[in-house]
């Protein structure tokens, strides 16, 4: 779906679009999707459902088993009931930081500036991603995310996830602040 000015720069068919940007994870090794994957997809598709003219850009590019994460994103969201002309895809980016460039560029292009954008990613996941697309200049929401973790609690690991998450939001935030000082 490509915005023109005959349609408005936000909106279409006379709604006002909503992105709504959804962050992929890692597929399985057979290429499937990965219950957080399918978690993300599934609050994305809960929360576009309450929006006029939901509009999901689905990013992650990581190859396995010959699909990309926003290639098995975009069949889950068809498979919910999704348009196929509400479905953007980025299925370069590799990392957090890679997909907040590459979906500004993809919104930019679709002459979405000035809208709030609808954020779907995991719990653990979010405040990285809202820092990051607001350092990019968006104002962004998070679409609510009601899935409870499973599985046993295991407090080295949930405290690698946040050392991990800290860690990437610093390195992140410095790599998205240096690319729209040199853009």
């Amino acid at each position: 779906m490509t915005l023109t000015p005959e349609t408005s720069a936000s909106k279409t068919h006379g709604q006002a679009v909503t992105p709504i940007l959804i962050f992929g994870a890692a597929l399985r090794a057979d290429g499937t999707p990965s219950p957080a994957l399918q978690h993300r997809v599934l609050a994305a598709v809960q929360f576009g459902a309450k929006q006029n003219a939901p509009l999901y850009l689905v990013t992650g590019g990581v190859p396995r088993n010959g699909l990309t994460e926003a290639s098995v994103m975009r069949r889950l969201l068809l498979e919910a009931g999704a348009p196929a002309e509400a479905i953007l895809e980025d299925h370069a980016a590799t990392d957090t930081f890679d997909s907040v460039v590459n979906c500004t560029k993809i919104l930019k292009k679709q002459c979405l500036e000035g809208q709030t954008l609808a954020l779907a990613t995991s719990t653990y996941h979010m405040p990285r991603c809202l820092l990051l697309m607001r350092l990019a200049g968006w104002s962004v929401q998070a679409v609510p995310f009601p899935f409870p973790v499973t599985g046993r609690k295991n407090i080295f690991r949930t405290g690698l996830r946040i050392g991990h998450e800290v860690l990437a939001s610093l390195w992140d935030a410095f790599l998205v602040l240096c690319w729209r000082i040199v853009r």
